[in-house]
């Protein structure tokens, strides 16, 4: 009982008057979590870049093959997971704890809407954990020392950066929020990267679109500034590519070889 103020609390706190990118892009693979601003932004979207539906599949691939990658191929057993979104299929800790039951998984959002439903919907393995972080990507220090309650700094962690980096206006500052992160990182951590890029004028008019809703404004950069994020890291192959050609499987890699989303991973010397 005593987490139901706090539930509360965020849900006085949800707008369903402006469109958020979590609940579009909820919308776009198909969740009911969304309200009709969200769709409504969505189809905007969606009628400039019809693609976009399959961009956002591509993006869910992207995540379950890097995390497959990270516990059966470099061994982490550790996730902090910064900008996760609303609850879908094959989150972050269902991947890692169906390959490593054992596996800790920190997710960080400040969506209020995002953050209630995750203590609804995103449960643990027995012989591991989950835990959620109300905070700011912007907020690097709240969130390591948060995440410090899970997770154990001393030894390999994953940072899964998804679609959130672009959030951040400033180019320079979201690399410096991604260089603090990766400092408090041991020897052998991973950090992993995917952000819609400028590489297709549909995809960058249908955002030009979205960024005049309301919403927190969403600016693809080139391929070249996604890979600056990894600088200083070990590029796990293939490097920083369009995401369904980063370790393709065949099956649910997408159904395109190219994408405005690009992605990589490193691995911190």
């Amino acid at each position: 009982m005593a987490d139901a103020p706090r539930k509360a609390d965020r849900a006085d706190r949800i707008d369903s008057s402006v469109p958020h990118s979590a609940r579009i892009w909820d919308y776009w693979t198909g969740g009911k979590d969304c309200y009709e601003v969200d769709r409504e932004a969505g189809e905007r979207i969606r009628a400039v870049f019809p693609d976009i539906v399959t961009l956002a599949r591509v993006g869910r691939h992207f995540i379950g093959r890097t995390v497959r990658y990270l516990v059966e191929e470099a061994g982490i057993r550790q996730f902090l997971d910064i900008g996760t979104g609303l609850p879908t299929v094959d989150n972050t800790h269902e991947v890692a704890q169906r390959a490593a039951p054992e596996s800790r998984i920190v997710y960080v959002d400040n969506d209020p809407l995002v953050l209630a439903h995750a203590n609804a919907l995103l449960t643990s393995s027995p012989q591991g954990a989950t835990d959620y972080i109300e905070a700011d990507v912007e907020d690097p220090v709240t969130i390591l020392r948060e995440a410090a309650r899970t997770l154990d700094f001393d030894r390999p962690v994953a940072v899964m950066l998804m679609g959130i980096l672009a959030h951040v206006a400033d180019y320079d500052e979201a690399r410096s929020i991604v260089r603090q992160l990766v400092e408090a990182l041991p020897s052998g951590s991973y950090l992993a990267v995917r952000d819609g890029t400028d590489t297709d004028p549909r995809y960058v008019k249908g955002l030009t679109d979205y960024n005049r809703s309301g919403a927190v404004p969403y600016r693809p950069r080139s391929p070249e500034q996604v890979a600056g994020f990894l600088e200083g890291l070990d590029l796990v192959e293939p490097g920083v590519v369009s995401c369904p050609l980063w370790r393709p499987e065949a099956q649910g890699a997408g159904a395109t070889a190219f994408s405005p989303l690009y992605g990589g991973v490193g691995r911190k010397p």
